[in-house]
């Protein structure tokens, strides 16, 4: 699988076992034993809109694309814009 369709994989298992739209997709990473996709979802809509919060996630997937779990690393709301 190219990386695109990684990503694509990743997204759809994700919104479809949890419901939560995905926001963006972060970051992808090749490991030993597959692939992390981190995606961020809206895990809580507010207003203003600078008070969403948003979750980062861990997808891993094997090189075939086969969902091999996916972890809740941290939440922040969608103003902040400082790592940490």
């Amino acid at each position: 699988m190219n990386a695109n369709e990684l990503v694509k994989k990743a997204q759809e298992e994700f919104a479809s076992l949890n419901k939560l739209p995905v926001n963006a997709v972060i970051g992808l990473d090749k490991r030993e034993e597959g692939w992390v996709v981190s995606l961020e979802a809206l895990e809580r809509k507010a207003i203003p809109d600078t008070m969403d919060v948003l979750g980062l996630y861990e997808v891993r997937l094997d090189n075939e694309g086969t969902l091999l779990g996916f972890e809740r690393k941290r939440l922040r709301k969608r103003g902040e814009t400082q790592e940490g």
